[in-house]
């Protein structure tokens, strides 16, 4: 896929296009950003990193470090507690991270239970502490992905994002929802205007950006200075970059199919299996199979779906993909 040049960089960081990649806990590993990177993402981002975790040495926490492509290597922490969030901010530089993102937008009562994500914009002295103990304990350049706010009685992100930028942040991006609506609704971009009006640094706007035409129109609604892809770019990773070329005049190359598609979830799935091992690997990549399947509109019964997501057999299901994928069998279904 054709690059576009960009004027849009964070710290000194020239970003290749204005479609990024958005952090997403289980998904955006070393496998999936690399394929996003590929087909020509501008900025891809690691799946969320607990920082109390990666301190003590978790392992799953350290895999989550593991630099993909050569993009600038974006690493996202969360945490509510700002002395282990510079602890986690430290490691992630001493494990190549380029950028450090400080997540204020995880929705998961997992997290905001725990006070951190989401939460963390309930309470804004303590977010301006993490930033603050972040900021002062790496040399790299620091960003904050948001919400609007917890909910609607709160959308308070401009004063967040004013409160991060103070304390050093580089770069804000907004979901278009609050906390409390999750992945309800729709994303109100026209709100993220206030953030963009709010701070002098680049804003990107996230949530329902799903092709070309959804990301032109969330930048016009929100002036936003890009865009960012989660659900979206599930089972089609190639989606980032082609509204990035399109986004800059380009005309996007098409999305991989046939043989082409059979060899790039083939290689997707081994490269899950040798990060994570055969036995998480297997559990790991069934999500990314049936998304795959989805995009491509595979019809599946019951049956051929089991086969597909719930199988042990490695080799079976590489034969299945080369199956299911071919143009020869969607062809007869």
């Amino acid at each position: 896929m054709t690059n576009t040049a960009c004027a849009l960089s964070i710290g000194g960081h020239a970003i290749r296009n204005r479609a990024f990649l958005a952090p997403m806990a289980g998904i955006t590993d070393r496998p999936f950003r690399e394929i996003a990177e590929r087909f020509g993402a501008g900025l891809v981002v690691s799946e969320m990193v607990a920082s109390s975790a990666l301190t003590t040495g978790h392992e799953g926490m350290v895999r989550k470090l593991t630099r993909a492509g050569t993009l600038p290597h974006v690493v996202q922490l969360a945490g509510c507690e700002a002395q282990w969030m510079a602890e986690g901010a430290r490691i992630a530089e001493g494990a190549g991270a380029d950028i450090i993102d400080i997540n204020f937008g995880c929705p998961a009562k997992r997290v905001t239970n725990g006070y951190a994500g989401s939460a963390l914009m309930r309470v804004p002295d303590v977010a301006l502490g993490i930033v603050e103990a972040v900021a002062s304990a790496t040399t790299r350049p620091v960003t904050v992905k948001m919400r609007l706010g917890w909910d609607d009685e709160s959308l308070n992100a401009p004063q967040i994002a004013r409160l991060a930028v103070s304390a050093g942040a580089q770069m804000i991006t907004v979901h278009g929802r609050t906390r409390q609506q999750f992945y309800k609704g729709s994303a109100r971009w026209t709100l993220v205007r206030e953030v963009v009006d709010a701070v002098d640094v680049p804003v990107v706007v996230n949530g329902d950006i799903v092709d070309a035409t959804s990301a032109q129109r969330a930048l016009d609604e929100s002036g936003a200075a890009a865009v960012m892809l989660g659900r979206g770019a599930q089972g089609q990773p190639w989606k980032v970059g082609q509204i990035g070329v399109a986004l800059e005049g380009g005309v996007p190359a098409a999305a991989p199919e046939d043989e082409v598609l059979v060899a790039l979830i083939r290689q997707h799935y081994e490269e899950m299996l040798l990060d994570y091992g055969v036995e998480v690997g297997l559990r790991a990549a069934r999500k990314h199979l049936g998304w795959y399947a989805d995009a491509a509109g595979l019809n599946l019964d019951k049956g051929m779906r089991t086969r597909l997501l719930d199988n042990d057999d490695t080799k079976a299901v590489l034969a299945l993909i080369g199956t299911l994928f071919s143009g020869e069998w969607r062809a007869a279904a």
